[in-house]
């Protein structure tokens, strides 16, 4: 890699990690709530589980010795991890009885599902390609099923018509943030950063495509308050259809 090309890949994992941490920060309104109204209400705590796989996945596959030159994918990831936890410790705190013992499982689900890769990748697999190939897919994997996640919402602004739900700034910095990962991985030339992030940039151009077009008709619809998790468009699509009524 040329001295231009490593700026401009530093640049660029600097943008993903700003926006990055934007979109790990964007659920804390609805933990305050949590939080003050001593109950997780009708929240769901799947989302932050899920997140949490994500990020551990995505922080190990920039390791020196899974994947080079990666460090900036480690350093956002690595923040993301601590910033889940916190999400899910606080949604396992509050929760009702049911929805703890349902959140605690797939918590423990999708630690054993990292501590098998992680495991894998260390004792079983001692070619540095062969171990890069076999984290990159498996966080790849995760990384589309988190980037597709808003499809819900967006399916929901087209039958209502309105962009209540898919707040402008949040669909602004899953577009920024799809876009300088998409370019990162570009200039490193890692399919597991640019294919996964191209998606996303893809689909967080989709979300304002679609706001500029149904944002004049936000004022026609009931307002409804709504939780991080859903303006990430990572809660169940039922409750948003159960709000709008």
């Amino acid at each position: 890699m040329s001295h231009h090309a490593k700026a401009l890949h530093l640049v660029f994992g600097v943008i993903g990690n700003g926006t990055g941490l934007f979109l790990f920060l964007s659920p804390s309104i609805t933990f305050k709530r949590i939080i003050t109204n001593r109950s997780t209400e009708q929240f769901s705590g799947i989302p932050y589980v899920m997140a949490l796989l994500n990020c551990l996945l995505a922080a190990w596959y920039g390791l020196p010795f899974v994947s080079p030159n990666n460090y900036m994918v480690t350093a956002i990831n690595g923040t993301g991890v601590v910033i889940e936890s916190v999400y899910v410790l606080i949604f396992l705190v509050f929760a009702a009885k049911k929805e703890k013992g349902r959140t605690m499982a797939l918590l423990f689900g999708i630690l054993a599902i990292f501590s098998t890769v992680a495991l894998v990748s260390v004792l079983a697999i001692k070619q540095e390609n062969k171990r890069q190939l076999f984290c990159g897919l498996v966080a790849s994997v995760f990384s589309i099923i988190m980037y597709a996640s808003p499809l819900s919402i967006m399916r929901l602004v087209i039958r209502t018509k309105s962009v209540e739900y898919m707040p402008f700034l949040l669909s602004l910095f899953v577009f920024l943030c799809g876009t300088s990962w998409f370019i990162y991985g570009l200039i490193g030339n890692d399919k597991f950063l640019y294919i996964p992030n191209g998606f996303g940039c893809f689909l967080g151009a989709m979300q304002l495509i679609l706001y500029c077009i149904y944002r004049k008709n936000n004022e026609d619809v009931k307002k409804a308050t709504i939780d991080g998790s859903l303006e990430m468009g990572l809660a169940n699509p039922q409750q948003a259809k159960n709000i709008q009524s």
